[in-house]
């Protein structure tokens, strides 16, 4: 009996291993499959992104299409169509409208920007609106005279600056960089080019500010495409983490971890000075004053020799514009009045009206922005005065126009404290 016992044992543990076994193989053959499944849909998807986001060809075919066929010139031109010295590098687009590439133009690197459909219009923090028709380049039209150019470019730039004295110098800068070739007038299709580069506020804006070296210079253009000159290092801080974890990391923790990788302090003083500057000269600057409305890290970047650079022109607006907008603005509350991510003015609840009267500064932005990464590595000797002031310069109010005295009081005193740590050092 127990012989026939033992054979009926074995036979059944060996059933039970058997089928524990195929229950691994299935286990593991569902999760490989389920990982397959998985990973085959994300690299779609990351694919679907990217030939929807990053469409330079498109670009660079229907410039250089029209520049063969004479409608547009510019000092990129040649380079890009026919003699193949600007290249496409690195897709960088964010938005399908608007393609950034990095390039390299000869020996020299840059970034290439071209519109892909009809120049948008959109409030900065909003998402674009869907892609139209793209520019067909009609204006100026045959005929038209320089002097009549002129006139042109000045009525737009007052249209956009507001009233201004120094407006006709403007126009003599932008006329001598729309005659790409040099040659000392400007073509039908050089000014066409020029035209289409225009209606793009941050190429007016980038050079506005790039005589003060605010931002990357203007290296040439073809139609709206444009190149600048290469930012090497940026954003001017943070961490970029995986989408899975962006949800789960806590605000403070997250503001700890931005501040991880930055340079020296020395070398983030001189950056934070670059800032300082730049709000000191859009302040009552040659051509009306402005304000930042977003000063998130990623719009910044610096040089070799830590020099601030504004990399997307698009986060400043001018008072005029900023003004106009706000008069146009129903509001229920408070909140409804904001522009960007930054530009806020209270709401007139009576009147269902934003009013125009920004409720902060541009140097208190640029303090709030400063505060983690300039007090992070701080020399203790110098700590408890440079928290100090950059906390009475978060706590100022209203516009800087109503304000002039404290406002540079204020700039003055923090741009000295800054100055006199890093003067004695190589990174000044």
């Amino acid at each position: 009996m127990a012989r026939g016992l033992f054979p009926r044992a074995w036979i059944k543990k060996s059933f039970f291993f058997q089928a524990r076994i195929s229950f691994v193989r299935v286990k593991y053959l569902f999760l490989t499959w389920l990982t397959v499944f998985v990973g085959g849909w994300v690299i779609y998807v990351q694919y679907s992104n990217y030939t929807e986001l990053c469409r330079g060809h498109e670009c660079k075919n229907a410039i250089c299409d029209k520049y063969r066929r004479g409608i547009i010139d510019g000092s990129a031109c040649s380079s890009l169509c026919d003699k193949d010295t600007l290249y496409l590098g690195r897709c960088l687009s964010t938005s399908p409208n608007n393609q950034v590439y990095t390039g390299g133009w000869g020996d020299v690197d840059g970034v290439i920007r071209c519109q892909v459909g009809e120049v948008l219009h959109y409030e900065l923090g909003e998402e674009p609106e869907p892609r139209r028709e793209a520019a067909v380049f009609d204006k100026p039209t045959r005929g038209t005279s320089v002097e009549k150019f002129r006139e042109m470019v000045f009525n737009h730039l007052k249209s956009k600056l507001g009233e201004q004295a120094n407006l006709a110098s403007l126009v003599t800068q932008i006329l001598s960089v729309a005659d790409g070739n040099k040659d000392g007038h400007v073509s039908l299709p050089e000014a066409r080019s020029a035209w289409a580069l225009l209606q793009l506020d941050e190429v007016l804006l980038g050079l506005l500010l790039q005589e003060r070296g605010h931002t990357p210079r203007l290296m040439g253009f073809c139609g709206d495409l444009y190149v600048t000159e290469r930012v090497p290092y940026g954003p001017l801080y943070g961490v970029s983490l995986p989408w899975p974890l962006e949800a789960w990391v806590p605000s403070g923790a997250r503001r700890s971890m931005d501040q991880w990788f930055t340079p020296s302090w020395p070398r983030k003083a001189k950056i934070s000075m670059g800032l300082l500057e730049l709000v000191e000269d859009i302040f009552h600057g040659n051509y009306g004053s402005f304000l930042m409305c977003d000063l998130s890290a990623g719009h910044f970047g610096y040089t070799d020799r830590h020099d601030l650079r504004l990399t997307d022109p698009r986060a400043i607006v001018s008072e005029d514009a900023f003004r106009r907008t706000m008069r146009a603005l129903h509001c229920e509350k408070d909140d409804d009045c904001l522009l960007g991510a930054d530009c806020r003015t209270s709401c007139d609840v009576a009147q269902k009206r934003c009013r125009e009267e920004v409720t902060q500064p541009n140097l208190a932005k640029a303090c709030r922005a400063l505060r983690d990464y300039l007090l992070r590595g701080t020399p203790s000797e110098l700590r408890e005065e440079l928290e100090r002031q950059l906390y009475a310069c978060m706590a100022l109010r209203g516009s800087a126009g109503q304000m002039d005295m404290e406002h540079s009081l204020i700039l003055n005193n923090l741009k000295a404290l800054l100055w006199r740590q890093i003067s004695h050092t190589k990174d000044s």
